[in-house]
């Protein structure tokens, strides 16, 4: 995908399918296209957020990367090692520098125990300090993500914190074992507002401290335009276009980007009654039977004959790219009028 320095984590057509399994027999009827032919990199200590409606694949990416997960087809490299290939003890040492925050807090935390033996754990499995240093290195990861007093906190357990508490013991646990790169599954989407704003604080905070590189996973793009150096959006189990933030932001070269920037909401009350705005109108297509050709078709304002081929990666700038057979020369203003003007609940073919 373009020119890159060295990279940490390099994605290379990664594919993951799931079976659709009926019947008494449970044959397989089908696959669930999560993930198709997926490629991308992210680099030490840079930020890259991935965007895209709830369905189009990005958790099953971001499990897959992090192991829950095996791919069907593609390659994962972490610095210049196929994970693949990995030993025991360098699959372990994969999992410690590459840590996953999910989306909720309270399903990722076991009720049962404590904050201290949750953070104990990693600690443990992967040597991180004697065991004689676990309290103390427990307490100084609280205190990292701004829960004090951090020796009274860790005999508690989850459900006598808040989410946002919740969520920031999910994130001192990730770090616990210092890893280089932080896979953010939504980490704020499940929070109020006030919350996200402190999380995010938090985390931009950490990344800037501990040189971590990160993947942003979020449906959020005002979230992303404030985090992220670089994005990747993704539709129906594809990456449909990667830029620099701001010039994805400012110019870009997909419609279902155009459509996610058009329905993103608006802060000021005032400025949003006076926008007239654009709505991408229909459902996700189902996974199990993907559009030929472009995947957003069905969904276009201004799709034509030639959408049903597939689209090439076009290279638009360097670092920019955009997989639409329009992309060099499309009007993003053209696009907006367009998505204004279909019906509600009509898709195009």
């Amino acid at each position: 995908m373009g020119g890159r320095r060295v990279a940490l984590l390099e994605v290379d057509g990664l594919t993951v399918h799931f079976p659709v399994r009926k019947g008494l027999l449970r044959q397989v009827a089908g696959l669930i296209h999560a993930v198709d032919d997926v490629t991308f990199a992210v680099d030490a200590a840079e930020v890259v957020g991935l965007v895209g409606e709830s369905g189009c694949g990005k958790s099953t990416l971001a499990r897959t990367i992090v192991g829950l997960e095996r791919p069907t087809a593609g390659k994962i490299r972490f610095a210049g090692q196929t994970v693949a290939d990995q030993t025991r003890r360098q699959s372990l040492a994969y999992r410690r520098r590459v840590q996953m925050v999910f989306q909720d807090p309270v399903d990722s935390l076991n009720p049962r125990k404590s904050i201290f033996r949750t953070l104990r754990r990693p600690l443990a499995i992967h040597h991180i300090v004697p065991p004689s240093e676990y309290e103390r290195e427990a307490a100084r990861l609280l205190e990292t993500v701004g829960l004090t007093p951090a020796a009274r906190l860790l005999q508690r357990y989850p459900h006598q914190f808040s989410g946002g508490q919740r969520q920031r013991v999910g994130i001192a646990r990730a770090l616990a074992v210092r890893p280089d790169l932080l896979i953010a599954d939504e980490p704020v989407s499940a929070l109020d507002i006030s919350i996200r704003a402190q999380i995010l604080k938090l985390l931009k905070q950490l990344q800037a401290e501990l040189s971590l590189a990160y993947l942003f996973i979020t449906h959020d793009l005002g979230v992303v335009r404030s985090l992220a150096e670089r994005v990747l959006v993704m539709y129906l189990g594809q990456i449909v276009e990667e830029a620099e933030t701001d010039d994805l932001f400012d110019h870009p070269r997909h419609p279902y980007t155009i459509a996610l920037q058009c329905s993103s909401p608006e802060p000021d009350p005032l400025r949003a009654r006076r926008l007239d705005k654009a709505v991408l109108v229909g459902d996700l297509p189902s996974p199990t039977n993907p559009p030929h050709g472009c995947r957003f078709r069905t969904r276009c304002p201004i799709a034509q004959a030639i959408c049903e081929t597939d689209p090439p990666w076009l290279p638009i700038s360097p670092g920019h790219f955009s997989r639409c057979h329009f992309a060099s020369e499309l009007d993003p203003g053209a696009v907006q009028a367009a998505l204004r003007n279909q019906p509600v609940g009509v898709q195009t073919a």
